[in-house]
């Protein structure tokens, strides 16, 4: 018998170890959040607000500091806007998302988008606070959007609406800066 309970404090160490190490039990921790300890689910609407907003913050709300224009080089628009900055902007003029499946549903298809430079021009150079000397480049984009749109109403009387001619014009803006003079950036700098 006394040789039996020289194994029981080694056991009981062993057995606290496996309770903390595997996550059984329950433990309190110094930061108790109480009810806010436990997850709350998040509407997928929402959780899709939320990633189209930061995807719009990281790719094309940022103003791009360019290094300065060369002395006989061709002063044009470097990019034109991408197909999916064209659809963001289209589904802002004409919403798409927020339908009620089998009540009222929208949907395009056969989309087809053209490009057109409008507008490319460069101001004189200026002092822009945080920048310093600089020159703004105008890039204006109009885009034509051609799409079928089917629109689905399934109650009280159901029934399909297809527009095959439906056009949509957008007008996007690409305007950024360029450094004017002999500018060290340093060496976190584009240029």
């Amino acid at each position: 018998m006394l040789r039996k309970l020289e194994y029981l404090p080694v056991l009981g160490v062993l057995g606290t170890i496996a309770v903390f190490t595997v996550g059984c039990g329950t433990v309190m921790s110094p930061l108790d959040w109480g009810v806010l300890n436990y997850p709350i689910p998040v509407s997928p609407y929402f959780q899709d607000k939320l990633e189209d907003k930061a995807w719009e913050e990281e790719r094309y709300k940022k103003m791009p500091i360019l290094p300065p224009l060369v002395e006989g080089a061709p002063h044009i628009a470097l990019d034109e806007p991408s197909d999916d900055e064209v659809m963001r902007a289209l589904e802002k003029a004409r919403p798409l998302e927020g339908g009620l499946p089998f009540l009222h549903e929208v949907q395009r298809s056969n989309v087809r988008i053209v490009k057109e430079l409008i507008a490319d021009s460069i101001d004189p150079p200026r002092v822009y606070p945080l920048v310093g000397p600089a020159q703004l480049h105008h890039v204006h984009w109009k885009c034509t959007v051609y799409f079928t749109e089917t629109t689905k109403v399934g109650w009280p009387i159901p029934y399909t609406v297809k527009n095959e001619d439906a056009v949509e014009v957008i007008y996007i803006d690409h305007d950024h800066l360029h450094m004017v003079g002999n500018v060290d950036g340093g060496p976190g700098s584009n240029y």
